[in-house]
């Protein structure tokens, strides 16, 4: 296997970290419900769902843009998607403890994030106003607000960062490509201090009257706290959610200059596409291998797999089939765990939102548990921590993530030694 690997100049590490879940806003609150299996999937209010199939959804029921966003900010001109990631990354500043000073100095602080569609609300929302009061009713921002790039330029245009601004959307994994593409800026020498993440907010009419068709979503509407069942063999399919998730990432040195406490060191990241085309996830032991490869370290180095899990059958087992790829034997060994029966699929904070529960879980010395798995599916026969967190000094871990289309992501993450 022919593997590209990541030049070590600078080491990265995570001192900040924000997150707006549908299981809790704010890490603490995040972590408490992932240790305790509380589900933040509901019936959905952000529209009238009950002519569609699937009626639940990972809302974020108790997010008030008011509440979190900064004074001059106008919510109602901004997607949702923008308004998640402007307070989580308002919570990462607060969390890394980054002054104005850092912020403004001499070397830019680049943000890139991740986001898997434009936001479908407003262009539903410009539509309704076209068709029902005329072309010259639909409100002037809407061709801003519905832009992909809008929530990234909208965080460097409020907060005082001297940056570059970056907009991957690569599905699922478009958060963990942004964390990625963040560490490689620190470790080549590009940037001291990067700002990354991912931010979703697919819960509307049309994306969801899309998902159902594609059979995407689960119809278990009577028990939606049941219904996000990772490697559950009643599982019928994975459960749609929303969210932010940034991070702060920085060079090791400059940390410690200033006296941060470093969550995590990254050490690897790799993406690669699937080699079949017709067998989602078939890249991800491909991926999986290049990343572990890039971090320098074998898989007997790994103490648990954070598995991307979307509760969906066909992805789960065939994320199973690509983690005995890589493992063989000692696949049956490792811990692993999904947190979407928690949070749902978040798209694009997905990959963030693992992140964020990787650093607390090595803070803790805790495994996240993986809800709602109740009687494993045949085809899932690894240790995937049901129900009860883990006890466990972690020092490496693998992070997966696999997109719609066929993209895979990993990160290796592991425990910082300062020395």
């Amino acid at each position: 296997m022919e593997i590209n690997r990541i030049v070590s100049r600078n080491r990265v590490v995570v001192t900040g970290l924000g997150v707006v879940a549908p299981n809790g806003i704010g890490t603490e609150a995040f972590w408490s419900s992932l240790l305790e299996c509380r589900s933040g999937i509901k019936a959905i209010t952000l529209f009238d769902a009950s002519k569609h199939s699937c009626q639940i959804a990972g809302e974020v029921s108790d997010f008030d843009a008011a509440l979190h966003l900064r004074p001059g900010i106008n919510p109602k001109r901004l997607a949702r998607q923008t308004q998640m990631a402007l307070a989580a990354t308002e919570q990462a500043f607060q969390d890394a403890n980054l002054s104005r000073e850092t912020l403004l100095s001499d070397k830019a602080v680049p943000l890139i994030l991740g986001v898997s569609s434009s936001a479908i609300e407003v262009i539903e929302h410009g539509m309704e106003r076209m068709t029902g009061r005329g072309p010259t009713r639909v409100p002037s921002h809407i061709v801003s607000a519905c832009q992909p790039h809008q929530a990234a330029s909208t965080i460097a245009l409020h907060f005082p960062l001297l940056t570059r601004i970056t907009t991957m959307a690569s599905a699922c994994a478009a958060g963990l490509d942004a964390i990625g593409a963040a560490a490689d800026l620190i470790r080549s020498g590009r940037a001291d201090v990067v700002v990354c993440g991912g931010t979703d907010a697919p819960i509307n009419p049309l994306t969801f009257a899309c998902l159902a068709k594609a059979g995407l979503v689960s119809v278990r509407n009577e028990t939606p706290e049941k219904a996000s069942r990772p490697f559950d063999a009643d599982s019928d399919s994975g459960v749609i959610s929303e969210g932010a998730g940034i991070v702060v990432l920085e060079n090791l040195a400059h940390a410690l200059a200033r006296n941060a406490k470093p969550y995590l060191e990254i050490t690897g990241f790799a993406t690669r596409y699937d080699t079949d085309p017709a067998v989602s996830g078939s890249g991800l032991d491909a991926t999986m291998g290049e990343a572990l490869a890039n971090a320098g370290r074998r898989p007997s180095n790994v103490d648990y797999i954070c598995a991307h899990g979307p509760g969906h059958p066909v992805m789960d087992r065939s994320e199973t089939r690509m983690i005995k790829s890589t493992f063989g034997e000692l696949a049956y060994i490792i811990p692993i765990s999904s947190i979407k029966g928690v949070t749902g699929n978040p798209l694009s904070a997905a990959g963030p939102f693992q992140l964020i529960a990787c650093s607390l879980a090595t803070r803790d010395g805790m495994i996240p548990p993986t809800a709602n798995l109740e009687k494993a599916d045949p085809d899932c026969d690894l240790h995937y921590t049901p129900k009860t967190p883990r006890a466990s000094r972690l020092n490496c871990i693998l992070v997966n993530s696999h997109g719609l289309g066929g993209g895979n992501s990993c990160l290796v993450l592991e425990r910082v030694n300062p020395s």
